[in-house]
């Protein structure tokens, strides 16, 4: 099972797809998958024909990231349910996906998010008819990070997107990394 996650590392600089330098730019083929607005859950699932998973790797009460807490205009103290997950396609760990859900927003009928489980919290996300996303902001990630587990992590940078999802106006954050796994088969 991949170590916890130190996030004593530097800030990454989440943007939006087009203000990545071009010489800086992902394949055609990731920035497709980068800026796809759609469920990721369901487009991994038609890619690996199927043949997909979620395994949990982690799953606490903690405290975001800084960064994390001002983009879900948390305040300073408040506490999530942080979820880190390896999204398999093919039996390949396609993709690393952390989700920040602010246990204010984990009341009423979004409760039962606290026991995912095994199960995409994506799926459940866009069934959801009243679904608001933000703008997709997209983020370079190196091993100086450590956003990524170490024993899925590459040597090469990663490439990263994150949104913020509103149900009944309650704030979530998904943040996904694709691996050299998932890149090397788009590449082929």
């Amino acid at each position: 099972m991949p170590k916890a996650v130190s996030y004593q590392s530097p800030a990454l600089a989440w943007q939006p797809l087009q203000s990545i330098a071009r010489h800086q730019r992902p394949s055609p083929a990731l920035r497709d998958w980068l800026g796809d607005s759609g469920s990721l859950t369901a487009r991994l699932i038609a890619q690996s024909e199927g043949n997909f998973k979620v395994r949990v790797v982690r799953q606490i009460i903690g405290r975001p990231t800084l960064n994390e807490r001002q983009v879900l205009g948390m305040r300073q103290p408040a506490l999530a349910l942080i979820r880190e997950v390896i999204l398999f396609g093919c039996n390949e760990p396609w993709v690393f996906a952390r989700s920040i859900l602010p246990l204010a927003s984990l009341t009423g009928s979004l409760r039962h998010l606290r026991k995912q489980n095994n199960r995409p919290l994506g799926a459940f996300l866009f069934s959801q008819p009243q679904l608001q996303r933000s703008a997709i902001a997209v983020a370079r990630i190196s091993r100086d990070h450590a956003y990524v587990p170490l024993d899925l992590a590459a040597n090469q940078p990663l490439w990263g997107r994150r949104s913020v999802f509103y149900l009944q106006r309650k704030p979530l954050l998904v943040s996904e990394v694709f691996l050299p796994a998932f890149i090397n088969q788009l590449d082929h």
